[in-house]
């Protein structure tokens, strides 16, 4: 049998067995699979699904995205994304509301910074709008803008009144 290219999964897969002092048939049992196929995975004569990558990840107690990412299942952008998540959301010190609101100002910086980064890549010395720059619907009013600073303030109105 051929050996199949899943990075150095079975390398890895081996490594935590070991660190964990499980021997394959442990492993094997408490994963849920068979033990000539968790042999398989180790020696990268199979490619195992992401349900048994999750199952093994399980029985090690490690990150099921890690495996992922060594499968070739993931990019490791998307895990790191994800492991964000799931921490901001794991958090029992704030409340639902608190989390998507994060998650929220999360995405908006992760596109924001892609744009940037799609700009930089095609050469355009444009920021993209919501930029840090001040653009539309970006935070006028920051050092990085004293001139949209001043433009913002300009149109704020002004209340004399005492009981303002």
């Amino acid at each position: 049998m051929a050996s199949l290219n899943v990075g150095n999964l079975g390398e890895y897969l081996r490594e935590q067995r070991r660190t964990a002092q499980l021997s394959l048939r442990q492993l094997a049992d408490a994963a849920g699979v068979s033990n000539p196929y968790l042999s398989q995975i180790e020696r990268g004569l199979r490619k195992p699904s992401a349900e048994v990558l999750q199952q093994v990840a399980k029985a090690l107690r490690i990150s099921a995205e890690t495996l992922y990412v060594r499968a070739g299942i993931l990019d490791e952008t998307e895990r790191e994304e994800l492991e964000t998540r799931a921490v901001v959301l794991a958090d029992p010190s704030i409340n639902e509301r608190q989390k998507q609101v994060l998650l929220q100002i999360y995405d908006s910086f992760r596109k924001e910074n892609a744009a940037e980064a799609a700009a930089a890549a095609t050469g355009s010395a444009e920021a993209p709008a919501g930029s840090a720059t001040g653009g539309p619907g970006g935070p006028a009013g920051t050092t990085e803008d004293p001139a949209g600073a001043r433009a913002a303030a300009a149109e704020r109105p002004v209340d004399a009144s005492p009981d303002a």
